[in-house]
């Protein structure tokens, strides 16, 4: 079976020396030395100034919206993982959907203004698949409006957008650290900002939001990694650039064997160095996709309709936008397999079975 992700894996024997040294001193969690170690040398490696591995992506993307003091509406964008919206939910805040950009799928800018209210105090915007939002225009609308700007950057480690680590724009950037992502620790999280000011809310907020057992300052939550995580990343971390060469290659040659007259993709943005975190193609309605998707699943092939369905739609959403352009991507999109070790030949394969299942 060829599943449309497969977790990497660095040198065994090299994990199970960290596990020993875990082992003899007997120190598990709660900020522990290896934690602190890949703090460090994921600030390095993303030229950040503050950086806090936590539990998960979804927990980062909590305590963003707490420590920035987000409440009322927030702005943001219906084509993303439903973990976006859901925090938003989570934290007792209203999800203002605002549809993408037909070339882009990243959230309109040009918008956003008309969904601003008094009640409005941030945007969460997606870095969709690793391709940058529009950060200029955002910035300056936030800016215009005295917004804070949390980007969910799950799919963009790695990536450098005009020089920097697209993870250092906006108020707040948060990452995921699952197995499925470029860089993982297994399940894991960041948050990465340049404020000195959220750094304390930071510390505090993913450990309950209390220092020893007398000091008490906010109502935290359990964020906390453990070095079992923290040593998955340190093995990893080395590997990234390699890990993203294999992906770029296995990118060049979907883009070479794919039928682009009838295939579409999203746009990518100048002056980037990109991750290849994800290879999705669009096809020309819902049923061609359905036709190409069952065609590979009778091939053991199995690719993910990344993003389905448009958030906005779903049932639970206390505000029903109408997003056109969000909706209509996301029946006909596709995430094809790719990861580290995909053979040419699968490629070919999986290639040859969409473009015999496409129109003529």
């Amino acid at each position: 079976m060829i599943n449309v992700t497969k977790t990497f894996l660095p040198d065994q024997e090299q994990y199970i020396k960290y596990v020993q040294g875990i082992w003899d001193r007997g120190y598990l969690t709660n900020n522990g030395p290896l934690l602190q170690e890949l703090e460090s040398q994921l600030k390095d490696y993303l030229k950040v100034d503050y950086l806090y591995f936590c539990t998960n992506g979804t927990i980062v993307l909590q305590i963003a919206i707490k420590a920035l003091g987000i409440t009322g509406e927030v702005i943001t964008t219906p084509f993303s993982y439903c973990a976006t919206s859901n925090a938003i939910l989570w934290e007792n805040c209203t999800p203002i959907f605002v549809d993408i950009d037909p070339l882009t799928f990243n959230i309109n800018p040009d918008l956003i203004g008309a969904s601003i209210t008094p009640a409005t105090t941030a945007i969460l915007a997606t870095h969709v698949y690793g391709n940058p939002c529009d950060v200029e225009k955002i910035e300056a609308i936030a800016k215009k409006h005295n917004l804070k700007v949390i980007y969910d950057a799950a799919h963009a480690f790695g990536v450098i957008y005009k020089g920097r680590s697209l993870l250092s724009y906006g108020d707040v950037s948060t990452c995921s650290f699952h197995a499925t992502k470029v860089f993982h620790t297994i399940e894991g999280g960041a948050l990465i900002s340049n404020h000195p000011e959220l750094d304390k809310e930071f510390h505090l907020l993913r450990a309950f939001g209390h220092q020893g057992d007398e000091h008490y300052h906010y109502a935290g939550i359990n964020g906390k990694n453990s070095e079992f995580h923290a040593a998955m990343g340190l093995c990893n971390l080395p590997h990234v650039k390699d890990i993203i060469k294999a992906r770029e290659e296995i990118f060049g040659w979907y883009d070479e064997l794919l039928n682009w007259d009838i295939l579409s993709a999203p746009a990518r943005a100048d002056d980037l160095e990109y991750n290849y975190a994800y290879y999705p193609v669009v096809f020309p309605n819902e049923k061609v996709m359905k036709d190409v998707m069952e065609a590979l699943r009778l091939e053991d092939i199995i690719p993910r309709r990344y993003f389905f369905p448009s958030l906005n739609t779903l049932s639970f959403m206390p505000k029903q936008i109408s997003c056109p352009v969000s909706e209509d991507i996301a029946m006909r999109v596709l995430s094809l397999p790719l990861f580290v070790g995909l053979p040419k030949t699968d490629v070919e394969r999986i290639s040859r079975i969409i473009n015999d299942h496409l129109p003529v």
